[in-house]
């Protein structure tokens, strides 16, 4: 088992980490740990530890670190492990991994291998980014890309908050059109997700199941300062998904345009649209209570 980990990403974390190997190594499984510089070095880390034959590689950070670990060993025959140690957890609240590390240590130690089906960003210069939650257009990811990763180190979730604020006076709120499996579609946000949850444990898209191909699509309709204080207001009510201006469809096909809109993908930032989004070839191991 190959841990691994980001080390810029605060002592609070590490000390988690800590606490999640002292219970693998009770149970007498040590495991290896990586530790990671610079962006990139997750997948390449995961990549090589695939081809060397690792059963389980771990993704030890947030839903950014386990996409970048997921890309590294898609194909390969080893799973992927999660120790959340991020800001939103996003896909270990959706695939019920526990969030104290000695709890994922459990799952890591007896969990059982299933199958999700990521998704595939393909950018107009052919350059291709895997995620495992979600990809979003719009202001979102306006947000993320803007995001201070200091600001985000010292007051987590509230950091979003905070850029939201700034963003919104400021977000141009272009038009996005959006092709799904042939039919077009206009909107002012698009989120493409595989899984219920979004930006931690609220609920974005019911129908939605992270072991089966295919997307769920959120189109809000609305764009402007007050369609995002609206949504802002619906999300921790769980109400994102009855928003007025909201449709939620099923698509396998993507493809998404707008001039100059910003791309996130599982809250890091994807660049820009135009983009086209479709299951990635093969399925993902993962370990899972």
């Amino acid at each position: 088992m190959l841990v691994i980990f980001n080390p810029a990403a605060g002592a609070g974390r590490r000390r988690r980490l800590a606490r999640a190997i002292d219970w693998l190594c009770r149970e007498g499984l040590p495991p290896d740990v990586a530790e990671t510089r610079a962006p990139g070095d997750a997948r390449l880390m995961a990549a090589e530890a695939a081809w060397r034959g690792e059963a389980v590689i771990v993704a030890a950070g947030g839903d950014g670190t386990i996409a970048e670990v997921a890309a590294g060993i898609a194909g390969s025959d080893a799973a992927l492990g999660i120790l959340p140690l991020g800001t939103a957890n996003v896909l270990a609240l959706e695939l019920g991994v526990p969030l104290a590390p000695e709890g994922a240590a459990a799952v890591l130690a007896a969990g059982t291998r299933r199958l999700i089906h990521p998704g595939l960003i393909t950018d107009e210069a052919g350059g291709q980014r895997l995620f495992v939650q979600m990809a979003g257009a719009g202001f979102d990811a306006a947000v993320v890309q803007g995001l201070d990763l200091g600001l985000k180190r010292r007051l987590g979730r509230a950091a979003y908050v905070v850029q939201a604020m700034r963003e919104v006076a400021r977000h141009p709120f272009a038009p996005i059109e959006a092709v799904l499996d042939g039919t077009r579609h206009r909107a002012g946000s698009v989120i493409v997700t595989k899984g219920r949850l979004y930006a931690g444990r609220h609920l974005l898209a019911p129908a939605a199941r992270p072991a089966a191909p295919g997307f769920q699509v959120a189109l809000l309709a609305a764009a402007g300062p007050g369609a995002v204080v609206a949504a802002a207001l619906a999300l921790p009510l769980g109400l994102l998904p009855r928003l007025p201006g909201l449709r939620l469809l099923p698509a396998s096909r993507i493809t998404l345009s707008g001039a100059g809109v910003a791309l996130q993908a599982d809250g890091d930032p994807a660049g820009r649209l135009p983009a086209r989004i479709e299951d990635a070839p093969a399925p993902l191991a993962v370990l899972l209570p």
